[in-house]
């Protein structure tokens, strides 16, 4: 049997829950329907999903269309939860975008047509809620065609659009249909071009072939009308999802290799993992390692097919499962073969942080305990341990999210909390080049290790990338180790406190003290190094090759896009200048104006709550992360939260050490 794993994804209230209801009870997987206002759907289990009428987490279930088994993922709309749809990306054959008929194209829609079509992921448009007063049709196919791929190839005529029986009809050989379709796959093919113009003549069965193919290549887009509230149109869909979405069979025979793409605790505490199988096969009681050098044995298997996911004594190539048994297990780990690179975000990381107080003091272990547990499903929380000041920080994408990890503490751990003001998150980077060393035996060096360091600024985006410069035989491979997991930690927070981002740490001198051996024979093991003595060193070489190099400091940019009435432009320029948004571009058509620019990411919430006073309700603003650029004005500083290499006396003061002799 072939297997599909397919994602259903959208701008929030587009439809996507209510779409894979209407599929789920078409295939006979369920028998009604579920309400996302009623809180009973299939895929939003959670309490507060159904409380709030939105996806949080992503969800599993399967279906089957003829011979073919779709593990369908239904995933989060919201932006503030982003970082769910990121992880599903990465075990998608295919994707159904949905985009609402009434709406149309939003801001969320168009950063996910953007990586769908980079990763090159075979997508089909679903334009739902034709049934709705304000339903569009040619008007929202040229918005598709201009604001999200003109690749798009409409599938069907629309009948009583916004009415409470809408209805949609899919063409056959339409020759105006037939000529559209080949124009489109014409632009996108240099051999179809060449036929197209030499007049060969094609079946409307070879296009729909060669639409196939390109779709399949995430070249061409087939874009279907219809109602998930009605059901018109959601039989073509399923067609068109069999016909131009590719279905794999898996090979069960080759090398294991798979994808953790989500982890959630059962109730009784234990981490169960999602695996998407590329390849291979696993079973109960198999050992697996993890890129961490973890390891641990799988002892239960459920596999999604045809419905919930039931018990399993294996699972194979293709495949989805859930598996019991990793407690090391984490979000993005590889099982097996390498397939994918788990530090590739597709979407931008979080921007903001707040820190999070108990409101009880007693609980703060509790709390961060709670809040581990969270950043396992979520690991873009990244919690922020401040021990000097007893404060735990999290990252954010938005204040919905602060909300749902507020209510989600309260509902499922007991422990209310209250947020401080959510700031921006920004980084450092070097300036210039710098270095620092400290030998053993040697003043101000209490340390029995030899450490030397050179930082290196790196190209934008690349990471942080630490080398050796010296032999690695020269000290055991522990000592290295403990190097380079300490350059990591201590990069964290830079001159201002905030992450060094971008750069090349080399280690440039090395060395240790072995036990001596003393008359009597005995060895003086206070006279050896180990590798705690490495590890208190690092930071204060570290920062010193650092503060000789020096950093500034980058702030996260927007890209921003609003459209707005063109007699409005004036006014709402010097709101813009307000904000520090620097307009890139005007363009101006009849009475419509559309502003692309620039604005800091720290502003960006403050402009939409100002926009439907500054627009006459009519501006619509969309956003996404482009860059960081630098900080203009006072350097924000952030607090350290570790015992401050920068100041070597507190530092000295705070640090269990050994002194040479």
């Amino acid at each position: 049997m072939s297997i599909l794993n397919l994602g259903i994804l959208a701008h929030v209230d587009a439809g996507k829950t209510s779409l894979t209801e209407r599929l789920l009870h078409i295939a006979g997987v369920i028998d009604e329907i579920g309400s996302v206002d009623d809180g009973s759907t299939q895929t939003d289990s959670l309490a507060l999903e159904r409380a709030r009428g939105i996806t949080i987490k992503s969800a599993v279930v399967s279906f089957a269309i003829d011979d073919v088994t779709v593990n369908l993922i239904d995933t989060p709309g919201h932006p503030d939860f982003i970082a769910e749809v990121e992880r599903v990306l990465g075990v998608l054959d295919g994707a159904v975008l949905v985009v609402s008929a009434v709406e149309g194209v939003q801001a969320q829609t168009r950063v996910l047509m953007r990586t769908l079509r980079r990763l090159r992921i075979p997508t089909l448009v679903f334009v739902n809620k034709i049934d709705r007063v304000g339903a569009q049709y040619e008007a929202l196919l040229e918005s598709i065609s201009t604001r999200l791929t003109t690749a798009i190839v409409p599938m069907g005529q629309v009948r009583g659009l916004g009415t409470r029986d809408p209805g949609f009809t899919p063409f056959t050989d339409d020759s105006t249909f037939t000529t559209k379709l080949a124009e489109v796959l014409a632009d996108n093919d240099d051999d179809f071009l060449a036929a197209y113009l030499d007049a060969t003549a094609m079946s409307h069965s070879g296009l729909r072939g060669e639409l196939a193919a390109q779709t399949g290549r995430a070249l061409a887009h087939p874009v279907y009308f219809g109602s998930a509230m009605t059901g018109a149109g959601v039989d073509s869909l399923i067609d068109g999802i069999k016909e131009f979405l590719p279905a794999k069979e898996g090979d069960a025979e080759s090398p294991v290799s798979g994808t953790v793409f989500k982890v959630e605790r059962g109730p009784a505490g234990e981490k169960i993992a999602y695996v998407r199988m590329f390849s291979g096969t696993v079973r109960t009681r198999d050992l697996l390692r993890f890129p961490g050098g973890e390891t641990g044995k799988v002892t239960a298997i459920s596999v999604f097919g045809r419905g919930p996911a039931i018990r399993s004594g294996s699972v194979t190539a293709g495949r989805i499962a859930k598996l019991w048994g990793l407690a090391a297990v984490r979000i993005g780990d590889t099982i097996g073969l390498t397939r994918l690179d788990p530090t590739r975000h597709q979407f931008a990381p979080p921007t903001l942080e707040t820190v999070v107080v108990p409101d009880r003091p007693g609980e703060r272990g509790s709390l961060h305990s709670a809040l581990a547990q969270l950043a396992e499903q979520d690991p873009l929380i990244d919690l922020r341990q401040d021990d000097v000041r007893q404060e735990v920080s999290v990252s954010l994408y938005g204040e919905v999210q602060k909300e749902v990890i507020g209510a989600t503490l309260a509902d499922e751990f007991g422990i209310g909390v209250t947020f401080r003001e959510t700031t921006t998150i920004c980084v450092e980077r070097l300036v210039h080049h710098g270095a620092a060393v400290e030998f053993i035996s040697k003043q101000p060096n209490p340390f029995l290790a030899t450490i030397g360091l050179r930082v290196d600024p790196a190209p934008a985006d690349t990471g942080v990338e630490f080398r050796l410069g010296v032999e690695l035989g020269s000290m055991p491979p522990a000592f290295f180790k403990a190097v380079e997991e300490t350059v990591t930690e201590t990069l964290r927070q830079g001159i201002h406190g905030w992450q060094v981002a971008d750069c090349t740490v080399t280690m440039t001198h090395s060395g240790y003290w072995a036990r001596q051996s003393h008359s009597h024979g005995s060895f003086d093991k206070s006279m050896s190094s180990t590798a705690g003595d490495f590890r208190a060193l690092t930071p204060l070489v570290l920062m010193n090759a650092i503060r000789q190099a020096g950093t500034l400091v980058y702030e996260p940019m927007h890209h921003f896009r609003l459209d707005l009435p063109a007699d409005l432009l004036g006014p709402v320029l010097p709101t813009l200048t307000q904000l520090r948004a620097i307009p890139r571009t005007t363009t101006t058509h009849g009475s419509a104006c559309l502003v692309e620019g620039e604005i800091p990411a720290a502003r960006v919430h403050d402009l939409q709550q100002q926009l439907p006073a500054l627009s006459r309700g009519e501006g619509v603003l969309e956003s996404d992360f482009e860059c960081y650029r630098p900080v203009d004005g006072v350097v924000p500083e952030r607090p350290r939260t570790d015992h401050n290499p920068l100041d070597r006396n507190e530092y000295l003061l705070q640090v269990v050490r050994r002194t040479a002799v």
